[in-house]
């Protein structure tokens, strides 16, 4: 099965993973995470399959992160709260994202992604 790749093509870091998938022959589509952000429904089942907290999948180093002050809003506000935020803009979300069968990967380290392989 070919894995969902969502990333932000002007993000440095989106394309090093995309490289990586490509010289690791790693069958992907591309899903761009500003134009097709990632709907409430989604976000629960990735959080729910990663294992990963929903503050990880927070692009806390983004302008739009920092303009809404969410480092001091995120810890008063519910999980479904969280979600609704997270659907609301792609660019809220940390990318890349990798998804295939049961794994979910999100932002991109390389040792992590040898899963994939």
């Amino acid at each position: 099965m070919n894995a969902q790749f969502i990333w932000y093509s002007k993000c440095s870091t989106c394309i090093k993973a995309k490289k990586w998938l490509l010289n690791n022959n790693i069958s992907f589509e591309e899903r761009p995470i500003k134009e097709n952000n990632p709907k409430e429904s989604e976000l629960k089942e990735w959080i729910s399959k990663s294992g990963l907290p929903i503050k990880k999948f927070f692009n806390t180093s983004g302008n739009l992160y920092k303009e809404l002050n969410l480092k001091d809003k995120l810890a008063s506000m519910s999980e479904e709260e969280q979600i609704k935020l997270l659907a609301s803009d792609g660019m809220l979300v940390k990318r890349p994202i990798i998804i295939r069968d049961d794994i979910i990967l999100v932002g991109f380290k390389e040792a992590e992604w040898d899963v994939l392989r």
